[in-house]
């Protein structure tokens, strides 16, 4: 059975930064494209890094680029999200996910992940 586990959410400032890790059970990262997004309530879920299976190449949202940094432990099996520079539009559940593909952000709304997360609260205070 497959799961994914997220851990490292929680209550910081903005400015200060948040560390997530997405452990993995069943499936090796290695053979799925990976990655993050994100959903506050009431809005969409939005795309935030994703890393593909096909090259390793990154995708950044435009709203994380330059603060958020996603990543592969490879020795654990599990993906990071290191989240600098936490600004007051960032809280939400962040949920990490894996599929064949890295889907494009314009999807990622309405996307069917073939795994996904239970998701971490981030919360941001001003």
């Amino acid at each position: 059975q497959v799961q994914l586990v997220e851990s490292g959410g929680g209550l910081v400032q903005v400015g200060e930064s948040l560390r997530l890790s997405c452990a993995a059970a069943g499936l090796n990262f290695d053979d799925y494209g990976v990655g993050w997004f994100r959903q506050a309530p009431g809005k969409e879920r939005e795309g935030v890094a994703c890393i593909s299976s096909v090259d390793g190449r990154k995708y950044y949202a435009d709203y994380v680029r330059g603060r958020f940094s996603v990543s592969k432990d490879n020795e654990k099996n599990s993906i990071i999200l290191q989240m600098n520079d936490l600004k007051p539009e960032d809280p939400a559940v962040y949920h990490c996910a894996a599929d064949e593909i890295c889907p494009p952000l314009s999807v990622v709304s309405r996307y069917e992940y073939e795994y996904l997360g239970q998701g971490v609260q981030v919360t941001v205070s001003s």
